[in-house]
């Protein structure tokens, strides 16, 4: 079972910046690969509302102008949140990882692993403002977070690199397909290669691991929770509509789902996530999840 009072030091979501004149972030940037700060201005009209289906949306269409504006900047600053903080633990984890590695090149690997994490993290920021960059309370982030500080290495491999990492590369090759900034989609395109390798290392070195009872139940567990945050769809949206409209009601919020076809999308992401488990030796665990129903989209009344 995972310790909920685990303090996430290896994810490190807390560990604040230095400021800005340190001489520690100098030597950073100069580093890191070149990359123009000039390029990136923060600003919050990276993805458009077609991007996030709100151009269905009855009391989206029917809200002023500024609301409407209101509600796209909580939704891009959410996904671009979500993602350096992605970033951020996978920096620690990766460097856990360097530790963990039973064989020189495999440690080789990972401490690469660990500069592309950096690097990635680094890059995002420059398009999210510091005061942005504080940790709050995302369910997904929590229970990454959870995961990283755990010591079962199969555990890592199948959930971070496996699952996480494998549904990272379809996450960023859509948020890069409809990203109106260029430098931005530039950015996650980039980071394809980097996470398709730390995927392909994660599968190989499972495949070499016997997967123990104890691992088993753990990864069962996590992923239950995780798939269970897909199943009930963008609670996002929900969440960011309510922040700019007032209260919803619970008619209003199974009408916003309704509109949004939130089954179908939730679908395509579970079948997606459920390919990628199949691709492993862990059959085990994938008959387990299909048959408590974890792959199966809940319908909009069961998602309030």
């Amino acid at each position: 079972m995972i310790n909920t009072t685990l303090k996430y030091q290896i994810a490190g979501l807390d560990l604040p910046h230095i400021d800005s004149d340190n001489r520690l972030r100098r030597i950073l940037t100069a580093t890191l690969p070149s990359h123009s700060e000039n390029a990136a201005h923060p600003q919050y009209d990276y993805w458009d509302r077609e991007f996030f289906h709100l151009h269905q949306v009855e009391i989206f269409q029917q809200a002023s102008e500024s609301e409407q504006s209101a509600i796209l900047q909580l939704l891009n600053q959410g996904l671009l949140t979500e993602s350096y903080f992605i970033e951020k633990a996978g920096v620690g984890y990766m460097a856990k990882m360097v530790i963990l590695a039973e064989t020189v090149e495999e440690r080789m690997l990972y401490a690469m692993f660990t500069a592309d994490e950096a690097t990635h993290l680094k890059q995002i920021s420059y398009f999210l403002p510091e005061t942005a960059q504080n940790h709050h309370q995302n369910p997904f982030l929590q229970l990454l977070a959870e995961v990283v500080e755990s010591a079962d290495k199969t555990v890592l491999l199948f959930v971070l690199q496996i699952v996480l990492e494998g549904w990272g590369l379809s996450h960023y090759r859509r948020l890069a397909k409809s990203c109106q900034h260029p430098a931005l989609a530039e950015l996650f395109t980039s980071f394809l290669d980097a996470e398709a390798r730390h995927h392909s290392t994660g599968s190989t070195l499972f495949s070499q691991t016997p997967l123990t009872t104890h691992s088993q139940t753990t990864i069962l567990e996590i992923l239950t929770k995780f798939l269970f945050m897909v199943q009930i769809g963008p609670q996002s949206i929900l969440s960011a509509i309510a922040q700019i409209k007032g209260h919803l009601s619970r008619s209003q919020r199974i009408q916003i789902l309704e509109q949004l076809d939130t089954q179908t999308h939730s679908n395509t992401r579970l079948q997606i996530l459920r390919s990628l488990m199949q691709k492993t030796t862990a059959d085990v665990i994938v008959q387990t999840l299909e048959t408590q129903g974890s792959f199966t989209p809940l319908p909009p009344h069961q998602c309030v």
